[in-house]
């Protein structure tokens, strides 16, 4: 089974996420700068909220994908919103591609919110999620 991961992020809380998930099932993460270079079977996808919406960054990866993805597996964190699922699910799905409806969400730090966040138990949770996905 191919896996890659992609993530962005602004303030280092969706990178901490990535890096968790591909620790647990063994797949170095990359930032969405790097696009993927062949189909892959599982693709977690790690995005955050700016602005109350998901990033051009991930809207651009999302576009730009050229290789077949049998499923999009969501990741995220936001200081304020529950989850950037729809969000995601709508690009994902306006390109072609399928959202898986399983998805890992957790609180991220911004500014004087939610500090501390992720945190150990947030980045172990994310662990236990990536291995159920694959397994």
């Amino acid at each position: 089974m191919k896996i890659e991961i992609r993530y962005y992020t602004k303030t280092g809380n969706t990178k901490k996420l990535a890096e968790a998930i591909g620790s647990a099932i063994n797949v170095e993460p990359k930032t969405v700068d790097e696009p993927l270079t062949e189909d892959v079977d599982i693709l977690f996808l790690g995005s955050a909220v700016y602005g109350a919406g998901i990033s051009g960054e991930i809207k651009k990866f999302i576009a730009n994908i050229d290789v077949n993805v049998g499923e999009v597996v969501n990741f995220s964190s936001a200081a304020l919103i529950e989850s950037t699922y729809k969000q995601v699910k709508g690009e994902v799905e306006a390109k072609g591609l399928k959202m898986s409806e399983d998805e890992f969400h957790c609180r991220g730090a911004f500014k004087f919110v939610h500090r501390g966040h992720p945190n150990e138990e947030d980045l172990k949770n994310a662990q236990e999620f990536a291995k159920r996905i694959i397994s």
